[in-house]
């Protein structure tokens, strides 16, 4: 179990301004926020980094979508940090989210969610050290 995930504020919810809320329920949720950037992926670095759906219907939606504005990319770290934050955010489908996470609150679209998060301990080193390249480990 780690204690350690990413999270991304999608071109969604940053060009509504909703870092500040998605922050304050991150605090409250007793994450601690280790880095915060905020980046522009270009759509060779969100190729790279959704290239696992590749062969999906939505990949070229997805990587447009995720290359169409600035995002804020964050280390989050607190006990079972992988399965808290994925509670905290709900389902990648808005509509089927539970009450009180982030998507079912803010997510406009199954595409435009509002926020990403590692799906597994694993994938969570990963996507830290695509975004995070110099950070300790």
């Amino acid at each position: 179990m780690s204690n350690k995930t990413l999270m991304i504020i999608k071109p969604d919810a940053v060009k509504r301004q909703d870092m500040g809320y998605i922050l304050s329920r991150i605090k409250a949720a007793g994450f601690k926020v280790r880095r915060l950037e905020m980046k522009r992926l270009s759509v060779d670095k969100a190729k790279d980094f959704y290239k696992v759906h590749a062969e999906r219907p939505f990949y070229d939606s997805l990587v447009s979508f995720m290359s169409s504005g600035p995002v804020v990319v964050g280390w989050l770290e607190r006990e079972n940090a992988v399965n808290s934050w994925r509670q905290l955010i709900g389902a990648t489908n808005p509509a089927e989210a539970a009450v009180g996470t982030i998507r079912k609150d803010i997510a406009e679209s199954l595409e435009a969610n509002s926020v990403h998060g590692s799906d597994s301990d694993e994938n969570a080193e990963i996507e830290l050290n695509f975004f995070f390249e110099d950070r300790p480990h």
